[in-house]
């Protein structure tokens, strides 16, 4: 039995972890919960939606299921989501973007993995106003940093029977930055000759995606070129509502939809639990409970599939509820 820090969040959160939990308990997912509220429901309570406590939990568990959580605008820190990447040290963000039959998308048969290194580059956030017409930004590229993304790209792939590992860069213009991690990514490559290696710049990966995203396996990219280049191949999949994301560290890793908490349909029983599913599967075969991650998968795509129980989103007519059973059914 694992226990698991699982974070409703707020919005949609509560719904779709609900028929997320059920079915892994249904499926016979060998986990018990730690449950940890955060977002805006706590800010009152507590004085931020980010509690010191969910932080201990994730230490402690070491492994995190985490539904959208709203992050105040204008006060407190910038974002939910990066105050738990810099607490927990999460330094790679996983996306894989697979296309799921019944989805309707320009491409049939996209089945990419994205890995964002997570804790630098831009997102560092180090500006200055140097006048009143000019800011500045700095971007952070470290040897450390580089070479471990590079490391957990190439690690998944083994793990996952992946054949390819394509570095993604602007090296060409910032020489000395993406410089360093292009050269870092060949260092790893060079420990890993079961794996083919490739390089490409980040506009003519852009271009290749919308032309031929099927040749793409595994790719590894900077923070801010991970970022834009994650959002374009879930596009290619069907969107964000079926979307998965992890963010993975040395000590802990937390699995979430890449959505946002969508308080405009709250508690109207329609919201779409997929991506939050889809993390969750991720997160059995992180835990080692891959049978039953592939029990789930299987019969998620079934239901997709079929059409007769979708979200209104996934161009049915049917509830969260509604959903949620004809995939238990599917099991």
């Amino acid at each position: 039995m694992q226990t698991v820090t699982l974070i409703p969040g707020d919005g949609i959160g509560p719904e779709i972890t609900n028929a997320v939990t059920t079915i892994l308990e249904k499926a016979g997912a060998q986990i018990e919960w730690d449950v940890q509220t955060a977002g805006t429901d706590v800010i009152e309570a507590e004085g931020s939606p980010l509690p010191d406590r969910v932080i201990e939990s994730i230490k402690k568990n070491k492994v995190a299921l985490k539904a959208p959580v709203t992050t105040p605008i204008g006060k407190g820190f910038r974002s939910v989501n990066v105050a738990l990447r810099k607490s927990l040290d999460l330094y790679s963000n996983l996306r894989p973007c697979k296309n799921i039959e019944g989805i309707k998308t320009r491409y049939d048969n996209v089945d990419l993995v994205i890995v964002r290194e997570n804790t630098e580059d831009l997102y560092a956030g180090i500006e200055r106003q140097v006048d009143e017409d000019t800011a500045e930004s700095i971007k952070i590229i470290t040897r450390k940093a580089s070479i471990r993304i590079a490391e957990f790209a190439f690690d998944y792939a083994v793990k996952n029977n992946r054949k390819l590992v394509t570095v993604v860069t602007k090296a060409n213009i910032c020489k000395l930055s993406d410089g360093l991690f292009l050269n870092c990514a060949r260092e790893v490559a060079q420990k890993y000759p079961q794996i083919q290696f490739k390089e490409i710049l980040v506009d003519n990966l852009c271009m290749q995606l919308v032309q031929n995203p099927e040749q793409f396996d595994v790719l590894v990219l900077p923070n801010l070129y991970g970022d834009i280049v994650s959002d374009l191949c879930a596009g290619l999949v069907g969107g964000l509502g079926v979307a998965q994301g992890a963010n993975i560290g040395l000590n802990a890793a937390v699995f979430e939809p890449v959505h946002g908490s969508a308080p405009d349909i709250k508690g109207q029983n329609k919201a779409n639990p997929t991506a939050l599913l889809l993390s969750a599967i991720e997160m059995l075969k992180y835990i080692e409970q891959r049978d039953i991650a592939e029990k789930i998968e299987k019969a998620l795509f079934k239901t997709i599939k079929d059409g007769k129980s979708l979200t209104c989103d996934l161009g049915g007519k049917s509830t969260t509820t509604e959903f949620m059973n004809a995939i238990i059914e599917n099991l």
